[in-house]
């Protein structure tokens, strides 16, 4: 993990806001110039910090009009019941998301497909049939609020 700075941090808060930018306006947005600025960007790059640049897709423009919350209950706490769901989860690319959980339900994916008809065929042919699965529940997203939101990031000591 790097030590951040005031640089490195309004580095990042820029590219969050526009990863599209130049290096010589990211450098200018942060007053620095414009080498500084890049091998800040590779270095934070390589500690793995900053792990890519990604295209903000509008779903329902993309066809894609339902988001779905899904709770996964898993049976036999077992290390290797742990790893063989993870990986049948990370195979579904449906699910955008996924997190191991405390509560009531192991694991909470979101899961994005066309219409309530793929989603069935999604949980009937897929997450119903994933490894050690005792109870899923389904929540549907109404409207999103807020997606995609910038990391709010600590300040720099």
């Amino acid at each position: 993990m790097p030590k951040l700075d005031k640089f490195d941090i309004a580095i990042l808060n820029c590219l969050q806001e526009d990863a599209r930018a130049t290096n010589v306006e990211s450098a200018e947005r942060v007053n620095l110039s414009p080498s500084p600025c890049l091998r800040r960007i590779r270095n934070l790059e390589k500690s793995g910090l900053l792990r890519g640049y990604r295209a903000d897709i509008d779903r329902k423009q993309a066809g894609l009009g339902l988001t779905v919350f899904v709770e996964l209950k898993v049976g036999h706490h077992t290390k290797e019941n742990s790893e063989a769901q993870q990986a049948a989860l990370l195979a579904i690319p449906e699910i955008v998301s996924c997190h191991l959980i405390s509560g009531t339900a192991d694991f909470l994916a979101e899961v994005v497909v066309e219409d309530l008809a793929a989603y069935e065929r999604l949980l009937t042919e897929a997450l119903l049939a994933l490894p050690g699965v005792t109870d899923i529940r389904s929540n549907f997203a109404i409207r999103t609020i807020k997606t995609g939101g910038a990391l709010k990031l600590p300040t720099p000591e």
